[in-house]
């Protein structure tokens, strides 16, 4: 593949091509949903192809092929170069590299004990079934129920004109439970539990993150939920979960360190390098390889679309900021280190800046309740269910469920627990986090910058408290 790969970037370069990039993704994906007893979803996808970005006097344009055939190679290289040159005149930030020494005989593959693509289909279908058998047997006044199973595995090759050639495997393995029950009232509540990583079979076999724990926990919560309060509308104290705060980070704060906004002078934090900008009690960190435990199951990310190593990137040092999160060319505009953040969720977009790992970092507190110790009276809100977030900062997320704290006791179950505000100004209010920390990431859901979706990511962190947040729902 390398062979073919360097030929079609030696024949562009021959007609002018300042410097060239070149990738192949091969992913096999798996995917299951069976909703309410049915199998809704079974199929095994493969998509494979090959990318090239090309450089011409400050301009770059990507060209990519499913085809690859050397024909077919030279010629989207060729058309590749072509867009490049017809809009080199118009180019307003140019796009260029710095030389680096070329990396060779680069060859990572996942080191699973029990791997997920090696198992039948029936055996994954199996996985479904004992997610489906406990929440049926957990749950009360079931309506609606979801289990997912989601699967990525292949490989991916990369090349340039320094010469470097990098090959990999990416991989995650993805398990989900959806209930929804139906209360005497008739209305409808949901609650969820899953977890996914890039991780084998044996993570799932773990106390705490088995099929039938993840179908138990998600009917348990949805039963709790049947009897929830709404959550109170206004400022309070609030703690958030592990999860939820992953999503801060990565929702609210990461795209707003995302070099090309920061080029473009389209994030608030673009001139803000070195400021105080949270408390600091607030630490936030961007990494592409994490050590896996019971409680991390990252995205593993050794390499970038530019065959940039990843490392560990401090964005925020408490409460100050530090850093951006790059690819080449923004790296060469702003005279910055490289990050390994140029990312692309397949073969057919050109890399661009995004996160890989993106967490708060652990903090003091002994636990949850240690921290509802330290909340005192207020929400505790856990895991979500989406939201919207501005190119501001500005955010509103769902928590799937939460509770009502008072002296440091969760009094009753809540729902409808949503929270806004601004993570600029959230950021100063962060009080404490907690030791315990968590990390997960997915097949199902993922970054969607550009409308590349789902782009894998991990997110988590500790639990944290803040002194002050806003929450929608009725006013007391």
């Amino acid at each position: 593949m390398f062979d073919k790969l360097q030929k079609a970037i030696s024949n562009v370069e021959a007609l002018g091509a300042d410097f060239v990039e070149a990738r192949y993704d091969g992913f096999d994906l798996v995917q299951i949903i069976k909703e309410n007893g049915r199998i809704t979803q079974l199929a095994t996808k493969k998509r494979a192809g090959i990318g090239f970005n090309v450089f011409y006097k400050g301009a770059t344009a990507y060209a990519f092929s499913a085809d690859i055939s050397p024909e077919a190679l030279d010629k989207a290289a060729k058309n590749a170069l072509g867009i490049a040159k017809a809009s080199s005149g118009s180019v307003i930030i140019k796009s260029e590299v710095d030389e680096r020494t070329p990396i060779k005989n680069v060859r990572l593959e996942p080191n699973f004990k029990d791997p997920a693509w090696k198992l039948e289909m029936q055996d994954k279908i199996d996985i479904i079934n004992r997610m489906e058998v406990a929440a049926n047997e957990h749950g009360e006044n079931i309506s609606s129920l979801m289990l997912l199973y989601g699967e990525l595995s292949g490989e991916k090759y990369f090349t340039n004109s320094e010469g470097t050639e990098i090959y990999w495997s990416p991989n995650v393995l993805d398990l989900r439970t959806m209930v929804t029950s139906k209360t005497q009232e008739g209305e409808l509540v949901t609650a969820g539990d899953g977890y996914g990583g890039s991780v084998g079979l044996e993570y799932f076999k773990q106390e705490g993150f088995t099929p039938e724990d993840l179908g138990k926990n998600a009917a348990l919560w949805a039963k709790e939920k049947m009897k929830a309060k709404v959550a109170p509308a206004g400022e309070f104290r609030a703690l958030c979960e592990n999860s939820l705060t992953g999503v801060l980070a990565h929702e609210s704060f990461g795209h707003l360190t995302e070099a090309d906004f920061i080029v473009q002078k389209g994030s608030p934090i673009h001139d803000k390098l070195g400021e105080q900008l949270g408390s600091e009690e607030a630490t936030i960190i961007d990494e592409g390889v994490m050590k896996q435990s019971k409680h991390v199951a990252s995205w593993w990310l050794p390499y970038d679309d530019e065959g940039t190593k990843t490392g560990k990137t401090v964005l925020l040092d408490k409460g100050v900021l530090t850093g951006y999160l790059h690819s080449r060319t923004t790296a060469k505009h702003l005279g910055a280190e490289l990050t390994g953040n140029a990312r692309a969720v397949n073969f057919t977009f050109a890399p661009i800046p995004r996160m890989k790992n993106t967490y708060f970092t652990p903090g003091d507190i002994n636990g949850e309740e240690e921290a509802l110790e330290q909340l005192g009276t207020g929400i505790y809100a856990i895991k979500t269910a989406g939201g919207q977030v501005g190119g501001s900062g500005d955010f509103l997320f769902k928590a799937v469920r939460g509770y009502w704290v008072e002296n440091g006791e969760k009094k009753y179950p809540l729902k409808d627990v949503s929270l806004t505000g601004n993570i600029l100004e959230l950021l100063q209010n962060v009080e404490g986090a907690t030791k315990d920390f968590s990390l997960y990431s997915g097949y199902f859901g993922g970054c969607g910058k550009g409308g590349q979706f789902p782009l894998p990511c991990g997110l988590g962190g500790p639990k944290i408290i803040f002194s002050k947040v806003r929450f929608g729902g009725e006013s007391k």
